[in-house]
């Protein structure tokens, strides 16, 4: 006999079954069936095993405060039954539910109860492996590139010889991240292609999948390998789909697909994902991710036109930690604030950071130094860009930013090969907005080559471009650049070209980065406009210019 009244025995076996349909309902992935069920049940009474898969179900659905206590009632009973294995792998789990959360106290503590556990799982066991991901992250943390590196390697060593498919996939993104921190661009993606190969082919867990998908995209959309980005990314979002009620790293996929329509010209559906992933960080509670999102978003307004809208989504994102620049230096630029722009790239350019960060910086960097005049330090960063480059869409940014100094340096027959190949890359990478860009600075050096029906041919079909994209301050550009049949009061085809900029209000700088010249030839032709409009002023002047005619 029991001892228990037969009321009790009826609930009892009421709570063996409720338990019994959470476990069928987590081992076909429908978390909310399961999580619902163990969420009715009395978790007092619930083995480690259950803890944990109801820990995996709420966390996945988003529900971290029940997380945290299903993980801690889990360590709790690991630690009364000796299981120093299954407290170190449960204090794991807490650490990174806390990072992901932006509780940094909460992940130092629980690593430190990792750490403290480790004599008594073995150095060579899967449990140091994982004590070994969470100081990696604690060097990432105070910049210590080196001895994080050493970590993630015995993460993954420690995966492998323990077979632990989790531990492997963790590890070898973390390798793939940190290699491409420090240059080694090439072993990086090995290591992330071989993680995402395990993950797609159903290896891991589904925390550690969802981890491992996103840092991977993360890795690969720092360094501009959309073609990567794009393949992960669809098989990302069909992990998701496949799991009713997934909240957790849905966000994630929506950034990327809004990273996509960027680069694809879909400003208006980037927007709406962009959008749309700010949401489920908040409904996660990432506050973190949300700066990566405002960011994003800034960069796509920006190329709007949209720049008192960019600002405030630039501002957001500093607010959430995340560095707006350089899309920030490039809104100053386009409201004629050089000096501010030039500063911001100074300090960009100054601050000791690994190839990732500066493969981000160059191309901004290339753009305003051309406005600045300072063509010398400009071909120093495209020089530096196309030694970093290592993706098809960084070698075209390279071959733009070359082809961009060439003209500034008066060179246009050598700047055309490093346009065409630009062009050529964007066209491949199916990057409208980049690919017209570069048609710009092929019809500015072909008008100088004397090639002017060619160079015609250029812009209209970039101005027709921007059109269509909604990308009204190029559009508006190429219109000014697009000079008329004949010029009158003498002026040369240059004038009228510094003119039509003149009267769109831009400065000199403005003009000097458009038309690819220093600031003292873009100075000295409008010291000519004025001689020959015999004018005294810039109003003067753009009176002038359509009062002719010229725009």
């Amino acid at each position: 006999m029991s001892g228990r009244t037969l009321e009790e025995e009826v609930r009892a076996m009421a709570v063996a079954g409720d338990v019994d349909r959470a476990r069928q309902a987590y081992e076909r992935g429908d978390w909310p069936e399961a999580y619902d069920v163990w969420a009715r049940a009395d978790r007092a009474g619930l083995p480690a095993t259950d803890l944990d898969d109801l820990a995996t179900a709420s966390e996945l659905l988003g529900h971290h405060d029940t997380t945290v206590l299903a993980l801690q009632q889990e360590f709790r009973l690991h630690e009364q039954a000796g299981d120093s294995q299954g407290a170190v792998h449960t204090a794991f789990r807490l650490a990174m539910s806390c990072a992901t959360h932006g509780e940094p106290a909460l992940f130092s503590g629980w690593s430190a109860r990792a750490e403290a556990l480790l004599p008594d799982v073995g150095a060579d066991s899967a449990e140091a492996g994982w004590v070994a991901f969470l100081r990696m992250f604690g060097h990432l943390d105070r910049g210590e590139i080196p001895q994080a590196s050493q970590q993630a390697d015995l993460a993954t060593e420690a995966g492998r010889r323990n077979r632990d498919p989790d531990l492997v996939a963790m590890g070898l993104t973390g390798q793939g991240r940190l290699r491409l921190y420090t240059g080694r661009i090439p072993d990086g993606l090995a290591c992330l292609d071989e993680a995402m190969v395990r993950v797609i082919a159903g290896e891991c867990t589904p925390i550690i999948a969802g981890h491992v998908y996103c840092t991977a995209i993360e890795g690969c959309q720092e360094i501009s390998d959309f073609g990567r980005v794009a393949e992960w990314a669809s098989a990302l979002e069909r992990w998701c789909s496949a799991q009713p009620g997934l909240l957790l790293f849905t966000g994630q996929c929506a950034l990327h697909r809004g990273q996509l329509f960027r680069v694809h010209g879909d400003w208006a559906q980037a927007l709406d994902e962009l959008a749309l992933a700010a949401q489920r960080y908040v409904d996660v509670g990432s506050p973190d991710a949300i700066g990566l999102t405002a960011r994003e978003s800034g960069d796509v307004l920006r190329l709007r036109g949209d720049l008192d809208e960019a600002d405030v989504a630039y501002q957001r994102a500093s607010d959430h930690g995340c560095d707006p620049q350089p899309g920030l230096a490039l809104l100053w630029l386009a409201r004629g604030q050089d000096a501010a722009a030039l500063a911001a790239v100074d300090r960009m350019l100054a601050e000791e950071v690994g190839a990732v960060a500066r493969c981000r910086v160059l191309p901004a960097a290339v753009e305003v130094l051309l406005a600045s005049g300072q063509v010398d330090r400009a071909r120093s960063a495209a020089d530096e860009l196309s030694a970093l480059a290592c993706s098809e869409v960084l070698t075209a940014m390279a071959a733009e930013c070359s082809g961009a100094v060439e003209l500034a340096a008066d060179d246009p027959a050598g700047a055309l090969p490093f346009l065409r190949k630009a062009g050529q890359l964007w066209a491949r990478a199916s990057a409208p907005y980049d690919a017209s860009r570069t048609g710009v600075l092929r019809g500015r050096a072909l008008a100088r080559l004397g090639d002017d029906a060619a160079s015609r041919r250029e812009l209209e079909a970039a101005r027709d471009c921007f059109r269509r994209l909604g990308a009204r301050p190029a559009e508006d550009l190429v219109s000014a650049l697009l000079a008329p049949v004949a010029s009158p009061a003498g002026l040369t085809p240059r004038e009228v070209e510094v003119l039509r900029l003149v009267a769109t209000g831009r400065t000199n700088p403005q003009i000097a980065a458009a038309l690819v010249l220093s600031e003292k030839t873009v100075a000295r032709h409008l010291s000519n406009i004025f001689t020959k409009l015999d004018v005294a002023s810039r109003t003067a002047a753009a009176a002038y210019a359509y009062e002719h005619g010229l725009m």
